[in-house]
């Protein structure tokens, strides 16, 4: 089963300059990827991601390797993607919640609590296995706390979802509180259940990122933004009987749905 958001009822009142510029910058840099061979691709991969037992000091990296500080891999690990699928992925997801969470914190702050939420995932994930030598790369825990910060913004919000299941393809209608739930849910389930040392999936980095955000958001909003915010549009709202209404020549029956 395929279940992947397309786009959410959260109107933007102004350009998400930073959004766009993060979803740009990863994709700059996954180009520049593209072009390495596979020894440098896997060298770039040590060099600046988060490899937990350089960041705790229990290894060290070859001199050839040493791009920058083991500190600041933190930060250079979530510009990197492992693949088209990861990079994708991670920009779909940051273009559909990023824009509200940006609008919320506006700009300059967005992108502190980007990297914040980003760096914040990455240590969660160190922290669980500090003596791994596996390089940990991608937006994901970022883009985890910009979720996590959605759902305390925009709960009741509208999120059009692609379901696809085995031949059955469907769009549906799923409040962000559901799918939000659903989602840290299932990254908290994987987490408990997989080790961490060991090459996959950072779980851990995801439920790390989430909470952050969730945190994150609530001390650097706007003065005047709120949080539990109503939904924009009434898609799950059943309209009222009003037979014998007429729109353009046709009649809208008691049952319909209004959008």
């Amino acid at each position: 089963m395929l279940a992947l958001p397309l786009y959410d009822d959260n109107p933007t009142q102004r350009l998400p300059v930073v959004t766009a510029g993060l979803i740009a910058a990863c994709s700059i840099v996954f180009l520049w990827q593209l072009g390495l061979d596979d020894n440098a691709s896997e060298d770039a991969s040590f060099s600046y991601g988060m490899v937990p037992a350089v960041l705790f000091g229990y290894a060290e990296l070859p001199d050839r390797l040493r791009a920058v500080p083991a500190a600041a891999t933190l930060i250079t690990s979530m510009f990197l993607h492992g693949g088209v699928l990861h990079l994708l992925g991670n920009m779909l997801y940051l273009w559909i919640f990023g824009k509200g969470v940006e609008t919320a914190l506006g700009p300059s702050r967005f992108l502190v609590f980007y990297l914040l939420c980003g760096a914040a995932a990455a240590l969660t994930q160190a922290l669980t296995a500090p003596t791994a030598e596996v390089p940990m790369i991608g937006a994901s825990g970022a883009i985890a706390g910009t979720l996590g910060a959605y759902l305390i913004l925009h709960p009741r919000a509208n999120v059009v979802v692609l379901l696809w299941i085995i031949i059955f393809v469907r769009l549906i209608t799923v409040p962000a509180l559901v799918l939000l739930g659903i989602w840290f849910a299932l990254q908290l389930l994987s987490a408990l259940s997989m080790d961490p040392g060991e090459p996959g999936v950072a779980f851990w980095a995801h439920v790390g990122g989430f909470l952050v955000g969730m945190v994150l958001v609530l001390l650097l909003r706007q003065r005047g933004v709120a949080v539990m915010q109503p939904r924009r549009t009434q898609a799950f709202a059943v309209a009222p009987p009003r037979a014998g209404r007429r729109f353009g020549g046709g009649s809208v029956p008691p049952s319909g749905r209004w959008e």
